[in-house]
């Protein structure tokens, strides 16, 4: 009879769990007995449920044995597992085999990107860390353009930078190795270094605090010198050792690593490193060293996973596996059996020599073993030389992975070898030749060609062969290099290797149900890749190796991949996102009270009067501490600064667009016509933000983008498209739109009617900001009217440096302009509260710059009214219509009136609000938005009558203190302290409202300041000031708003002054950004909350041990004077001291301190002091006048009895140093120290001091620090 057996399930079979071997062949057996025979079976239920895949592969076998011999003749032998994925893949035509999937993968796959430790680290011999073979083989020369590794990427010293880039990238997991060197210096437990431990400690502490899930290898490829000595990977010793290493990483690391990898594609160790000698240590012995090493590297991954599994996993409930590296292999001929069977070959020799054993039965493949035997057999010498694995040997390796990791980059034509040659290698071993497709695209790796579907084809071969459903599957390496010829960012031609490859993998999991999990890209950052050193970059960010700092930049691809990240893949629509409710809420439960006018001078001329007596040790004095729970930390833009596309998608012309346009207005020219391209840029600009961990982005919206000719009916649906598509990515990532509606930018089309001279302005800027509200107010809960108007006022209608450059009316059109503004900002803030507040819920101001001044004489009322008529005339001339009584300041009425009056005016120049008017303008704010830059040091001045200026009206005289650090802007130089005055300023002066500093910043001018101390200090000391503010002085600050996000254009002066945290190349038509330490070190501040005290900074209370010795110090030639007193001699001191131009100020120690006349004195101090001790000098001059005993000054001895006399009376212990580099200068004439018999000498004159002081017991001491 033949059977067939359709299906072939077990329940509740107790032999299946003894021995599933067993199980099935006594299936056969029956079958048999009956005189029958099985032509056909279907296990694959049985195997998805089994964890061991070998009992397919036993099945087929028994199955052809129980047929009767004449059957057997006649049954073809049953596909393998290659000839089958082979096969289904085979008759795909191009287009259905290359077609794009859109679809996302499952919920909660993990997405990463990867560096390896020699590749990216350096500190190659720094802190303990030991010497690798990569060390030492880039050091003997072998790597191109004989590169080394000693630096890299400085990845060592770089955690935060490289955080601060994963952050941007948002992957769920970072694989990265540990350098085993860098703990074990030698590779043995015994050699730990614990600076290297620290370093691991603290990048996987920083990853977990972003949100990264740390996956760590344990060997990527660089072992320790110290191991490769004693023979490396051909020692089987050297698995104890790793053994160790292993078991020390998870013992130390495993409590916050849940992802462990023990080898890292041990595959290119052994063809590399020990067969083609490509890597080091450079072996070249393809036919046995490489096989040993393979051999000796699976029994030590397997007990290293035996450790975890007995003793760690039942506590860390992690999960340990191995990443193998593989091409796919494609037959060359497919009509070639032939072919197809080297191809299959190729697979194993590549990918099934590690898996088999581990994935499979404990044993290399058969397909594998039996080719080797018969190439052995074919030559006449074995070229080949295969271990065994013992029966115990296989059961410690079947199994050993919870996860298959596969690195894939390639795929291959295979055809079968055609000469046999028995010289060893790779390929001849095997039998098979290698080609490519002449049509496949070529990367800079000439190994490296881009055959995307050989991706989905290797996964569903490892499904089938290895994993089944029982083991995830993580990609865990894919990638492809650029050259460092071309674009170093812009690299477009590689953007298509990852969405083509990642797709491929959507396929497997979509269309072939295969279990990936993970897709990990290679790598990070740009790194040193072994033997082709610098010269092929993997990054996703680009490393500059020219510039010591090693910046890093995002490259296109970072951009995409993020991208596919945040969609999980390739959605067929890529919709608007469900935007969760802001974490940060800015709103207002009351309205700000109304407050009277201002004295003259305010009542806020107590905050001189606080701080002006101030030391300036007090005064900077550096304060820890952090800022209330909801703090908003944010950066900050404006439309013509960053956007560009000046004329794109219906925008219409600014102001800035037309003055820039003309020649000679702008510093080399410079226009914002591309500017940082942002418009273009958002997913860039978002990754950037999000590293950075601001809680708010404060940007303007361009009207002309959004109504080309100013008016409503004019929508531009694009430009509106593009301020949704940045607001709706900031909520994505929980940040806090900060939207000013007017920076600067007014439409030409309304500047020809007259621009804001014109009062219709008025009910167009409120019919944009009406708009805005409607279109934007569901998510944007801060509004910001006008961004420093004074600069719209001042520069553009009285100095006319800005456009619309109107100077024809000095002194008049400024305040008119101010009047206008004030107006349209109160009518803005009345339709957001009478139409929008209720259900929208945000907050509304306007920004004012504003610098603070020090009175030149803090004691004269004059110059302190002058300092207080200042800021009433730059913020009150705002501020105190808004915040107190809808008019402006006394101080600026008085002044302007009585100057107009003199001036013979028939009134004052600044206009007069009416009742109505002042009741509409007080209180339109909710906030107090600030941008402070710069203090001054102000005097009063008489200033002429004519012409009429607002600066003359306001009668004062200001200056710089040229102690204070420049900046790349005149008059702009950094005065933190001015910052907290100001802050306590606006605090007495407006009532202490919610206050938001929504710029401060410094700028630069230098072509690249990515490496920016000089910035980080700014924002150190400011940050800190405004700290002070908050924690000292009761201010009630809400954020901090750096200016700016990035480099951009600044205005009157182009490109060339840096505000930025990131640098942006300009000369770049793709306008790269770069992270500056700035962005890193702000970063972190944000992190922090603040400037909280580092650990070891604070103070530990507690005592001393009792009998603790507490003293004081002096020496003989710094206090005594008396230099050729009674006898004494001269030293070496007194010689150089007399020598003009050796001492400053041509200062000597003849007098000193007296000390020599003054023992009362000094020790009446020592007395008040409770000292227990006094350390001071023995003068050797004063006792031994040429330095020997031939000659003993009895007067200089007697000195230093009576002194010890007295301490020891006064219960003062003596420490008594004899040389304190006062040699005496006779000693010196005959060579000093140089001289040997000084030792004599020396001895001779510490024997007079031991015999007639040591009696009276003191603790000598006869060295003292250089200090």
């Amino acid at each position: 009879m033949k059977v067939l057996l359709f299906g072939l399930n077990f329940n509740e079979c107790s032999s299946r769990r003894e021995n599933r071997f067993a199980t099935v062949a006594s299936i056969f057996s029956a079958i048999r007995k009956d005189q029958s025979f099985a032509i056909g079976y279907d296990v694959n239920d049985f195997l998805d449920n089994s964890s061991d895949k070998a009992v397919w592969l036993y099945t087929q076998n028994l199955a052809i044995q129980l047929k009767p011999k004449e059957a057997q003749q006649s049954v073809v032998a049953p596909l393998s597992s290659y000839q089958m994925i082979w096969e289904t893949f085979a008759n795909q035509s191009e287009s259905e085999r290359d077609i794009f999937l859109h679809d996302v993968f499952p919920s909660g796959f993990l997405w990463g990107t990867s560096t390896g430790s020699f590749n990216v680290e350096g500190g190659w011999a720094e802190d303990g860390k030991g010497e690798s073979i990569w060390d030492r083989f880039g050091h003997e020369g072998h790597v191109h353009m004989k590169q080394t590794a000693d630096v890299a990427c400085d990845s060592y010293h770089k955690i935060e930078y490289d955080t601060y880039l994963l952050r941007g990238l948002q992957p769920n997991i970072y694989k990265f190795s540990i350098s085993w060197p860098r703990i074990f210096h030698n590779g043995s437990k015994d050699s730990l270094n614990p600076q290297g431990v620290d370093y691991y400690n603290k990048l996987i502490d920083t990853l977990l605090d972003s949100n990264i899930e740390p996956m760590v290898t344990l060997f990527h490829w660089d072992l320790p010198q110290a191991l490769q000595d004693l023979g490396g990977w051909q020692n089987e010793s050297i698995i104890n050792a790793f053994v160790d290493y292993a078991s020390f990483c998870f013992a130390t690391f495993g409590d916050r690593v849940k992802f462990w990898i023990t080898f890292h594609e041990p595959w290119v160790i052994s063809y590399a490193g020990y067969g083609t000698g490509q890597h080091p240590p450079g072996i070249a012995d393809p036919g046995e060293a490489s096989y040993q090493v393979a051999h000796v590297i699976l029994k030590a991954h397997a007990r290293a996973w035996h450790v975890y599994d007995i003793h760690y996993r039942p506590k860390q409930h992690g999960k340990v596996g191995i990443v193998l590296n593989s091409d796919w292999a494609e037959p060359k001929s497919p009509g070639s059996p032939d072919d197809v069977r080297a191809a299959e070959l190729y697979l194993q020799f590549m990918l099934g020599w590690f898996a088999h054993p581990i994935f499979v039965n404990g044993d290399y493949p058969d397909i594998l073993k039996s080719q080797i035997k018969q190439k052995n057999q074919e030559c006449s010498t074995p070229i080949a030389k295969l271990p065994m694995f013992s029966d115990d040997e296989k059961l410690l390796l079947n199994g050993t992975a919870d996860f298959f990791g596969l690195s894939h980059y390639t795929s291959r034509y295979i055809s079968a070898s055609i000469n046999h040659s028995c010289t060893p290698s790779y390929e001849n071993i095997g039998d098979f030749s290698q080609h490519v497709d002449p049509s496949w695209p070529q990367t800079p790796a000439p190994w490296l060609y881009v055959v995307p579907w050989g991706l989905r084809r290797l996964l569903r071969f490892v499904s089938q062969e290895y994993t089944g459903s029982r083991l995830p599957i993580y990609i865990a390496g894919n990638g492809a290099p650029t050259d460092d010829g071309g674009d170093l960012i812009n690299d477009t031609t590689r953007l298509d290797y990852y969405r083509l490859y990642i797709n491929e993998a959507l396929k497997a999991i979509k269309l072939d149900a295969i279990d990936v999990q993970s897709y990990i890209a290679r790598s990070l950052i740009d790194g040193f890749e072994g033997s082709s050193g610098y010269s092929q970059k993997f990054g996703l960010h680009h490393v500059n190796f020219e510039n010591a700092n090693r910046q890093r930049t995002p490259k296109e691809s970072a951009y995409l991949f993020s991208t596919v990240i945040e969609n999980n893949g390739f959605p067929s629509n890529v919709t608007r996102k469900f935007i969760q409710p802001l974490k940060k809420d800015v709103s207002m439960s009351t309205k700000l009270p109304s407050l009277p006018a201002s004295d003259v001078p305010s009542k806020a001329k107590v905050v001189w009067e606080k701080f002006s007596t101030q030391t300036n040790f007090e005064r900077d004095m550096y304060f820890y501490g952090t800022f209330p729970e909801g703090f908003l930390w944010g950066v900050s833009t404006s439309a013509y600064q960053t956007e560009g596309a000046w004329d794109a998608d219906g925008k219409g012309p600014s102001i800035w667009d037309n003055f820039t346009h003309i020649p000679g207005n702008i510093n080399n020219n410079d226009t914002g016509d591309i500017a940082c391209d942002s418009y273009n840029k958002v997913d860039e600009d978002l990754y950037l933000l999000r590293a950075l961990r601001v809680n708010t982005y404060r940007f303007s919206l361009s009207w002309p983008r959004i109504f080309p000719n100013g008016r409503i009916n004019s929508i531009n649906r694009q430009g509106v498209d593009y301020y949704n598509r940045l607001i709706d990515g900031l909520l994505a990532r929980n940040i806090t739109p900060m939207v000013t509606l007017y920076h600067w930018d007014m439409p030409q089309a309304l500047q020809d009617i007259g621009g804001w001279e014109n009062p219709i302005l008025i009910e167009l800027f409120d019919n944009f900001a009406d708009f805005c509200f409607q279109t934007f107010g569901d998510r944007v809960k801060f509004w910001v009217t006008f961004n420093e108007p004074i600069a719209i006022s001042w520069l553009g209608y009285d100095l006319g440096t800005f456009p619309p450059n109107m100077k024809d009316d000095p002194g008049y059109t400024v305040y008119k302009i101010t009047h206008t503004i004030l107006k349209a900002h109160a009518r803005v803030y009345h339709t957001y509260d009478q139409k929008y507040r209720q259900s929208q819920k945000g907050v509304i101001s306007l920004s004012l710059n504003i610098d603070w001044v020090e009175p030149k004489t803090p004691n004269d009322p004059r110059d302190v009214e002058t300092a207080d008529r200042y800021l009433q005339f730059m913020a009150g001339w705002f501020a105190h219509p808004i915040f107190k009584n809808g008019d402006y300041p006394e101080a600026m009425k008085w002044k302007v009136g009585n100057r107009s009056e003199l001036q013979k005016l028939p009134s004052s120049r600044l206009p007069v609000f009416t009742e109505e008017e002042r009741e509409y303008i007080r209180g339109t704010a909710d906030v107090f938005c600030l941008n402070y830059y710069t203090s001054k040091i102000i005097t009063h001045k008489t200033t002429r009558l004519k012409p009429y200026s607002y600066e003359n009206d306001q009668e004062r005289e200001l200056k710089t203190d040229l102690s204070w650090p420049t900046s790349a802007l005149d008059g702009m130089r950094a005065v933190p302290w001015g910052l907290r005055r100001l802050l306590n300023w606006i605090k007495e002066e407006y009532g202490n409202p919610p206050i938001y500093i929504t710029e401060n910043g410094v700028g630069i001018k230098t072509k690249s300041d990515v490496d920016d101390t000089s910035r980080i200090f700014y924002y150190k000391t400011h940050i800190d000031e405004a700290l002070k503010a908050y924690n000292l002085d009761g201010v009630n600050l809400r954020g901090f708003v750096a200016w700016s996000f990035m480099d951009n254009f600044e205005w009157l002066s182009g490109y060339d002054p840096r505000f930025g945290l990131h640098q942006v190349d300009f000369d770049n038509p793709n306008r790269p950004r770069t992270p500056k330490r700035s962005a890193i070190y702000f970063a972190e501040i944000i992190h922090q909350n603040g400037l909280p005290q580092p650990k070891e900074e604070e103070f530990l209370y507690g005592k001393f041990p009792e009998n603790f010795y507490w003293s004081v110090a002096s020496a003989a030639y710094q206090i005594e004077g008396a230099w050729r007193a009674d006898g004494k001699g001269l030293s070496i001191w007194d010689q150089f001291a007399h020598t003009p131009l050796k001492i400053s100020n041509d200062e000597n120690g003849d007098i000193a301190c007296d000390s020599y006349h003054k023992m009362e004195a000094d020790l009446a101090i020592l007395k008040e002091l409770k000292v227990t001790h006094y350390r001071f000098s023995i003068s050797w001059p004063r006792i031994l006048p040429d330095g020997t005993t031939q000659h003993i000054n009895e007067a200089g001895l007697k000195y230093y009895e009576r002194l010890v006399d007295a301490l020891l009376a006064a219960n003062i212990q003596p420490q008594v140093t004899m040389y304190h580099w006062d040699l005496p200068q006779a000693l010196q004439n005959t060579g000093g120290w140089e001289n040997e018999t000084i030792i004599q000498t020396f001895k001779d004159y510490a024997e007079l001091l031991f015999q007639r002081l040591g009696e009276k017991e003191f603790l000598p001491d006869q060295a003292v620090p250089l200090t």
